[in-house]
């Protein structure tokens, strides 16, 4: 007998798990999570949240929690490029600490910069922050221990068959929607029958974590080492390393990791932690969606070993939880759902497009230096083509297809800047949780553009701003605003037709036509 029916089940309390379940809540729509393990994670890979993902977690009150567990704030990172381990560096890509960055970002004043700097954790200190904001949430329901082993797809709604560990019963769950949050081996994309596109052939890999008296580590903070066509890496203050090495065509074992080591890097590990071998192959799913059943973060794209941001997986779960909540609430038409395939999966294939480039230059860097290329060569060819540590995220994304945005003007489909108004307001903070029409207008004139919208059932937040300076930067002086900080609208006056413009937005209809 099927439990009583949850408007949405969220399979996996990882990243996107609990942040789907979390924007939900946000809200105020209740979720079940179910979760195979019944223990605490333990991922010490390090995550970086970027400033663009701290925005994200900062809406939903999440940013403190987070930094708490993140690195020393005063600590900057390194990305370091050698010919083999031990050797003088040739080129050190040098990332402020989030401390310097902070004092940067209050400089800012066109708000192209963060409101929040990055974080660097590891990914077991991340979740468990996350799962703890998830158990206290009095609308999310969190069942450690369960196990999802199948769905059944019906026309209006997701039965998922799932496995209590503890009782051995096995329970059959009815909800609106279903969101598959079970990582990159995911057991609802399996169910689903969607396929990955892989973007290169698959080539083994070894990601090991150990410990080693030998291995000398002289930069500060948070280092990267590229070397030998591998990248270690470890925290300020911490002598546990993780290395992510391409398996050879003899490396047919790696039960002997401590060998490989030694064998391919010459480092004497006094002990090892974890071993996990993996393919690198760059999959996004060939859809996000069957009827009401969604992929979200590593069940959608299978970027291993993680990027060097969650940024997307975090992205795509604030992306899915708003326009649930829309359709649950009844104020979302079919589009606004049908939207969250085509501005997130394009965000996965420039992500998996950057991963590839990022490779690329580590293999072009491997050659050139078993080749025999001077020191200068080698810099010069990094300058150019080695990827960058991002910390401020993708501050610069635009969703310029999107068919949930108004079109007719600049601006529309890109981030909010996040401008400090002249009493020291953050922008950002003063927004609603919903859609917020921004009112610059010296006569209120988005009174009644809210109270229409409100009248319909969309819920909009009318947030007068009395800002000369904003104004004499600003052409636009209405701007609505989506509850992810992108611009769905903005216009210098009232629009002719405000109706057509909340059926575009909410998902009721597709825009006819753009003027350019």
């Amino acid at each position: 007998m099927p439990e009583s029916r949850t408007p949405v089940l969220v399979v996996g309390a990882g990243l996107a798990g609990c942040v789907l379940a979390l924007e939900l809540a946000h809200h105020g729509v209740p979720s079940i999570v179910v979760e195979r393990a019944s223990k605490p994670p333990r991922h010490p890979e390090l995550n970086l949240v970027t400033g663009r993902g701290m925005e994200l977690l900062r809406r939903l009150g999440l940013a403190d929690t987070v930094r708490a567990a993140g690195d020393d704030a005063d600590s900057p990172a390194a990305v370091v490029w050698s010919r083999a381990i031990g050797e003088t560096p040739v080129l050190v890509n040098a990332v402020p600490s989030a401390n310097e960055l902070r004092r940067q970002y209050a400089c800012d004043r066109n708000g192209s910069a963060p409101v929040e700097p990055y974080v660097l954790l590891t990914g077991a200190g991340l979740t468990t922050r996350l799962r703890d904001a998830v158990r206290g949430n009095r609308l999310i329901d969190l069942r450690e221990g369960w196990t999802f082993t199948d769905l059944r797809l019906e026309a209006d709604r997701t039965v998922a068959t799932v496995l209590d560990a503890a009782s051995r019963v096995r329970h059959e769950i009815e909800a609106g929607y279903l969101a598959g949050c079970d990582g990159a081996q995911s057991t609802v994309r399996r169910c689903l029958g969607v396929p990955l596109e892989d973007a290169i052939t698959p080539a083994r890999h070894c990601t090991v974590t150990f410990r080693s008296e030998s291995l000398q580590h002289p930069y500060p903070g948070l280092s990267m080492i590229i070397a030998d066509g591998m990248a270690l890496s470890r925290r300020a203050g911490n002598d546990l390393w993780i290395g992510h090495l391409p398996l050879e065509e003899e490396d047919t074992d790696v039960s002997d990791p401590a060998a490989l080591l030694n064998r391919r890097l010459g480092i004497q590990a006094s002990e090892i932690v974890g071993v996990t071998p993996w393919q690198e192959t760059l999959g996004v799913a060939g859809t996000y969606r069957r009827g009401t059943a969604y992929l979200v973060g590593e069940s959608a794209h299978r970027f291993h070993p993680p990027s060097a941001t969650v940024d997307t997986c975090l992205a795509d779960a604030v992306d899915l939880g708003w326009k649930l909540a829309a359709s649950v609430a009844r104020w979302g038409g079919p589009g606004l759902l049908g939207s969250y395939e085509g501005e997130r999966r394009r965000e996965a294939m420039l992500e998996r497009e950057t991963l590839s480039r990022s490779l690329e230059a580590r293999q072009r860097f491997g050659r050139l230096a078993a080749e025999g290329a001077s020191t200068a060569q080698l810099a010069a060819v990094l300058r150019r083509e080695a990827p960058h540590m991002n910390p401020a995220g993708t501050t610069a994304s635009h969703h310029a297809t999107s068919t949930v945005v108004w079109h007719d003007n600049a601006g529309a489909g890109t981030r909010l800047p996040a401008v400090r108004l002249s009493g020291g307001e953050l922008l950002f903070d003063l927004l609603g949780p919903q859609f917020t029409l921004i009112d610059l207008t010296h006569g209120l004139h988005g009174r009644p553009l809210v109270a229409s919208a409100v009248a319909r059932g969309i819920p909009v937040t009318h947030l007068p701003v009395d800002d000369d300076p904003l104004r004499a930067d600003w052409r636009s002086r209405l701007v609505l605003v989506r509850p992810d900080h992108f611009v769905a609208w903005r216009a210098p006056e009232r629009p002719s037709d405000w109706d057509a413009i909340l059926d575009v937005v909410t998902g009721h209809r597709v825009q006819d036509h753009v003027n350019t």
